[in-house]
């Protein structure tokens, strides 16, 4: 897929220049000096041809290089041959002849590095969707515009204006800004870290972070894939195809530009707490996604990922030559949940008797200021050969005792490629030496324990997912028929908000246990009710234009017999009557009160990337200051609700701590996943919420006390 673009034999760049320091020039230079193997097509109607001068890559390996003149075609019509791919440079007014002319000239990929398109505003934005309709029609694929362009350093490729061509490796760059990806270069070059691939996809009119997930996934030369992305143009399709590649390399992301997205109006809890970002996030975790919170991350993350094997436990050995970096790096691994390993007794014997007497056998290994190279092989070499590590990390203090390069290379002698080893070379200028050393010999370098901490829990989460059980979708013997008829009935009445009553019901045929109650439209009917669910009860006002009950006076509970009924009933009308004068009033609902228990929120917010997103939370304070809530992509497995629990700071109150006892944490996961299969039943579902959800000991009833359901508008019974 895409070879045109990948690995293409000839390449035209319409807009050529003859001047240095043109984006027109630049193109043609990096393609020659790149060592590009095919036919480049230089196109200027005003030149004759075009003198590249050695530079970069061509320059440092053939001292003495001549410069290389190549013959202009005045259009691509007079080139009179085929190409594969085109890369056009000219005004923004001249593209779309350029792009036609590339079509008929058999390219099968077209590169717009040409700005000033749909992100210029509406006339742009025509003129950016008449390029992809007319390379869509004659089955072109189009790239950008306002892009960079295309590398490919195992096809000697550099189709794009960047200022240098970065080494061969294995990390693929997928960029939205043009940019960024020259930063990416320089930075990849200062960390002699090589690349198999940058692409920049600029505007997405065709080509876009989706279509370059497929095709790398096929990549051989691709070990891992960094992502930094603006927006994501298909919820759907990314996540399913990033987890089809995520099984098989790395996926990693830097997502920017959520924060004023997240700002919505929602009618539900779920929907107040949810925005761009928590959908974000919840994609990410369901595809397998590695997401990086910054720049430095985004390739700390792909340098371990790329050059050491996936770590096969989370138990860490810290090898180092300084106690205080050692406790640094032990702090760290703590608090992101990995473990100091606990070295088993043999290996602490081997190291205690070969070490000196000051040297600490625990973990960390500090191997004292004054160790040599040989020392620092043979704490790795113990900490490789330990059953119960499975991970290290190796720290280097500059002291006026210690060789970097020498110990850079004997790590790198080693290293066996069975556990991933990450070091950390602390200082500048006296530890460069050995930085350079460690990257010729593939160990990622980190400034800081903490990054080298951070790269390795990236490591241990991805490996993590990569080892999960398959998914499988439990699916709950239900009464569909019975929500399907309520829901349909409120979309012909066009009543998008589903109030407690019929909500209830829909949770009933879902098989969630709801209180008995029913609906009362006088005082004298609610003391009936009353009396047949059984005292106490509770009273609530059932209407389709009040969302709050509780702000308007619309709730009542521990009601414990007739006469309290009846006043508050009549209080109740009387109230809202004043409150909130045009509100449609049903009536009251009244119910048994339920059992105590703790009080749990579940919902559901339908994000128009992604689909229907689940809500977990504790009730009262957990949720309303502390945020304390978790999200996830459904449908969902048992498995995946039961995360969804273990992810919020409060688990451990669920699971019982400090001598209280436990609910039944089986209930909520259970309670998750039908809540997964009726949002997943019925799209015309928007925003719901079960709230509270009440929840007690293992083998109590777990109840679903108040609920409220939002139907999207415009949506089709």
């Amino acid at each position: 897929m895409l070879e045109s673009l990948f690995t293409p034999q000839t390449v035209a760049v319409i807009g050529a220049s003859r001047t240095p320091g043109k984006v027109g020039y630049e193109i043609v230079a990096n393609l020659v000096n790149g060592g590009f193997r095919g036919q480049i097509v230089p196109v200027n109607p005003a030149a004759a041809e075009i003198v590249v001068q050695p530079s970069g890559q061509r320059a440092a390996e053939t001292p003495g290089a001549q410069p290389v003149r190549l013959k202009c075609c005045k259009d691509l019509p007079s080139y009179g041959a085929k190409i594969d791919l085109s890369v056009i440079a000219v005004p923004s007014k001249a593209v779309k002849a350029a792009v036609a002319d590339s079509i008929n000239a058999g390219a099968q990929t077209v590169v717009v590095i040409t700005a000033g398109f749909k992100e210029t505003g509406p006339e742009g934005a025509e003129a950016e969707t008449e390029l992809a309709a007319l390379c869509a029609g004659r089955g072109v694929r189009l790239m950008g515009p306002n892009c960079l362009g295309v590398i490919n350093t195992h096809h000697h490729l550099n189709a794009s204006f960047a200022k240098r061509m970065p080494g061969r490796g294995g990390i693929a760059v997928i960029s939205q800004s043009g940019a960024l990806a020259a930063a990416i270069l320089d930075w990849a070059a200062g960390r002699q870290l090589g690349l198999a691939s940058l692409l920049s996809i600029g505007n997405k009119a065709d080509l876009n972070e989706t279509d370059f997930l497929r095709a790398l996934a096929d990549d051989k030369h691709t070990n891992v894939i960094a992502c930094y992305l603006e927006n994501i143009t298909s919820g759907d399709e990314f996540v399913k195809v990033a987890e089809q590649v995520a099984t098989v390399k790395p996926v990693l992301v830097l997502k920017v530009g959520t924060t004023q997205a997240g700002a919505k109006a929602a009618s539900s809890h779920t929907g107040s707490l949810a925005g761009a970002d928590i959908a974000y996030g919840a994609a990410f975790k369901r595809a397998g996604v590695v997401r990086a919170e910054t720049f430095e991350a985004l390739f700390d993350y792909a340098s371990a990922l790329a050059m050491q094997p996936l770590p096969k436990g989370n138990n860490v050995a810290i090898v180092t030559n300084a106690g205080g970096p050692g406790i640094m790096a032990a702090d760290a691994v703590e608090d992101t949940g990995m473990k100091v390993a606990a070295l088993t007794p043999r290996i602490a014997e081997v190291l205690k008797t070969k070490l000196p007497a000051a040297a600490s056998v625990g973990n960390p290994i500090d191997v004292l200021g004054d160790a040599d190279a040989a020392r620092y092989a043979l704490a790795l070499d113990a900490a490789q050969d330990d059953p119960a590590v499975d991970t290290i990390i190796v720290i280097l203090t500059p002291q006026a005792m210690t060789y970097p390069v020498e110990t850079a290379q004997a790590l790198a002698k080693c290293a066996r490629g069975e556990k991933p080893i990450l070091v950390t070379f602390m200082g500048g200028v006296d530890v460069e030496p050995g930085r350079r050393e460690l990257a010729r010999a593939n160990l990622p370098d980190y400034p800081s324990p903490e990054r080298a901490v951070a790269a390795l829990k990236a490591m241990c989460d991805y490996a993590a997912w990569r080892r999960r059980p398959p998914r499988i979708v439990a699916r709950f013997p239900v009464n569909r028929r019975r929500a399907e008829r309520i829901i349909a009935r409120h979309l012909r009445a066009g009543i998008y908000q589903v109030g407690e009553v019929k909500a209830k019901e829909i949770l009933r045929a879902y098989d969630f246990d709801v209180p008995a109650g029913q609906l009362a439209s006088s005082a004298d009917q609610a003391v009936e009710i009353a009396q047949l669910v059984g005292f106490p009860v509770a009273m609530k006002i059932s209407s389709p234009d009040i969302l709050h009950k509780s702000d308007v006076g619309g709730v009542k509970l521990n009601l414990s017999n007739a006469e309290q009924v009846r006043d508050a009933y009549e209080l109740m009308m009387l109230r809202i009557g004043r409150r909130a004068p045009e509100a449609r009033l049903d009536g009251a609902y009244v119910e048994r009160m339920c059992a105590r228990g703790r009080e749990i929120i579940l919902g559901m917010t339908r994000d128009p990337q992604f689909g229907p997103m689940l809500m977990f939370g504790l009730g009262g304070i957990f949720v309303e200051v502390m945020k304390d809530v978790a999200f996830y992509l459904a449908p969902i497995t048992a498995e995946e609700a039961m995360q969804m629990l273990m992810g919020t700071k409060s688990y451990a109150l669920l699971k019982g701590a400090r001598g209280q006892t436990g609910v039944d944490l089986n209930a909520i996961a259970g309670g998750l996943q039908r809540i997964s299969q009726l949002v997943t039943d019925f799209p015309q579902i928007a925003e719901m919420d079960i709230n509270p959800f009440i929840v007690g000991e293992a083998g109590q009833s777990s109840v679903a006390a108040d609920a409220r359901i939002t139907l999207a508008k415009g949506s089709h019974s």
